[in-house]
């Protein structure tokens, strides 16, 4: 019973860091107190906790030896979906350029 009420404490602790943050992110837009830039930034150092929060509470991947293997899962989709999106915004700017 103590490893279900641990396991219902995590989910309850990632529920609500992750309502935090992105609440955070909605305000930093909705009442923007810093420049454009500053905002963007703040936007993408949030959205960069909200993945760690993501996968510590909700899918469990820690730097703990026995979830090494599911890190570096989590770490090699990672860059093939960055490969793909970047290499799509290259194509895309390529075009840009060309019909500017």
């Amino acid at each position: 019973m103590n490893d279900r009420r641990h396991e219902t404490l995590t989910y309850l602790t990632g529920f609500m860091l992750a309502l935090a943050l992105t609440l955070a992110a909605f305000t930093a837009v909705h009442w923007p107190v810093a420049s454009a830039g500053t905002t963007l930034a703040l936007i993408l150092g949030l959205g960069l906790v909200q993945v760690v929060v993501q996968f510590r509470c909700f899918l469990h991947i820690s730097l703990a030896r026995s979830s090494r293997d599911d890190l570096l899962l989590v770490l090699f989709s990672t860059l093939i979906v960055t490969l793909m999106v970047s290499g799509t915004l290259v194509i895309l700017f390529n075009l840009r350029g060309r019909m500017m």
